[in-house]
C-alpha cells in the first residue's frame, strides 16, 4: 500500500521506525524488516543509528532506489548552513547520496528564525535533487501557519504522535487543509506504556475485543486504523515476531462503527514533549560528524 505525497512522490504507506533502537541491535531489526517486506525505513540523527540503518540496507541486498529512506535533522543543527551541514552528515552516515524523505525534527519555537533558516534549506536540497520530498515533525498548527508565511514549498510529511489515546485531530485537520500528509510516531500506543498511571492502548479492551474478531492483535487493529484513514505509519520493534506482526495488516479491514470506536478512544493526553517547549537549552546536543 502506498501514499502519493503533494509532490508526487510515492510512499509505502507501512514504515520501519527505529526510535530507540540501540546501534548495536538496529543493523538486525532493519534487515529483518526488509527481509520481510518493508520498504520504508524511517530514522533520525538523534536517534543515533543512522550509520546502521544504511548498513542494513547494504546488507540485504535490495536495491536502493526500492527502499525509501527518511531521516530528521535536530535542532542543535537549526539555521541554514548548519542544515546543510546536517544533510551531509546524515547521508555520508547512511551512506547514500539521496534522500526521499527529510525532515525537521521538532518546531523551535524560542528560535524559529533557526527552524526558517532550516526549513529554507530543505527546500535549497529539494531543488537540487538531493532530496525527494521535505517535511516535518512535531509542528503544530500555529507552528505550520508560521512556516508557510516564511517559505515557499509546502511540506510533504507532518509527523507526530498519534494512536487511539491522542489522535490530535486539530494537527491531522491542519494537515489535511494544507496537503500535507499526518504520520504517525508511536502508532501502536507503545508511549502510552510509560505513562504512569497511564492506560495502556496494546491492552485497551475496545481494541482487543476488535482485533479477537479478525484474529488479529491490538497492534494490529490499530495499524489497520491508520491505514485506512490514510495516514502512514511508522511502528519500531527489535523482536521479529513483532516486526512480522506489524506488517501483516493487509488482509483485513475495519467497519467503519469499529473506526468510529477506536476513534472515540482519543483521551486529548499527549505522552510525547511538548512542542511549544522544545528550547536548545533544554534539548539540544550535538550530532557528531562521524
Amino acid at each position: 500500500m502506498e501514499l502519493t505525497l503533494n509532490n508526487g512522490i510515492r510512499m509505502p504507506a507501512l514504515g520501519f521506525g527505529v526510535f530507540q533502537t540501540p546501534p548495536d541491535e538496529t543493523i538486525h531489526a532493519v534487515q529483518t524488516a526488509l527481509d520481510l517486506g518493508y520498504r520504508h525505513i524511517d530514522t533520525a540523527a538523534a536517534y543515533g543509528n543512522e550509520r546502521e540503518v544504511g548498513e542494513a540496507l547494504r546488507r540485504s541486498g535490495i536495491d536502493r532506489e526500492d527502499v525509501f529512506l527518511e531521516t530528521k535533522v535536530w535542532i542543535s543543527d537549526y539555521g541554514y548552513d548548519q542544515t546543510l551541514h546536517a544533510f551531509d552528515k546524515s547521508v555520508g552516515k547512511l551512506g547514500i547520496d539521496t534522500l526521499d524523505l527529510f525532515i525537521l525534527h521538532q518546531a523551535l519555537p524560542s528560535r524559529f528564525d533557526l527552524t526558517i533558516g532550516a526549513y529554507k534549506a530543505l527546500e535549497t536540497l529539494l531543488e537540487d535533487g538531493r532530496v525527494r520530498a521535505i517535511g516535518v515533525s512535531n509542528f503544530m498548527p500555529h507552528h505550520l501557519a508560521a512556516l508557510f508565511e516564511r517559505t515557499g514549498v509546502v511540506p510533504s510529511v507532518n509527523q507526530i504522535e498519534v494512536h487511539p489515546y491522542f489522535a490530535q485531530r486539530d494537527v491531522q485537520d491542519a494537515d489535511a487543509a494544507a496537503g500535507i500528509l499526518t504520520q504517525a510516531w508511536s502508532p501502536i500506543g507503545g508511549i502510552t506504556a510509560y505513562r504512569e498511571g497511564g492506560a495502556n492502548a496494546l491492552h485497551d479492551p475496545t481494541i482487543s475485543a476488535v482485533g479477537a474478531s479478525y484474529g488479529k492483535s491490538a497492534a494490529q487493529v490499530m495499524l489497520r486504523w491508520h491505514l485506512q484513514q490514510s495516514r502512514s505509519a511508522i511502528p519500531k520493534s527489535v523482536r521479529p515476531e513483532r516486526i512480522r506482526e506489524n506488517f501483516d495488516v493487509f488482509d483485513f479491514a475495519l467497519t467503519d462503527a469499529e473506526l468510529a470506536a477506536i476513534d472515540a478512544l482519543d483521551t486529548g493526553i499527549r505522552r510525547g514533549p511538548e512542542p511549544d517547549q522544545i528550547t536548545l537549552e533544554a534539548f539540544g546536543r550535538e550530532i557528531p560528524d562521524a
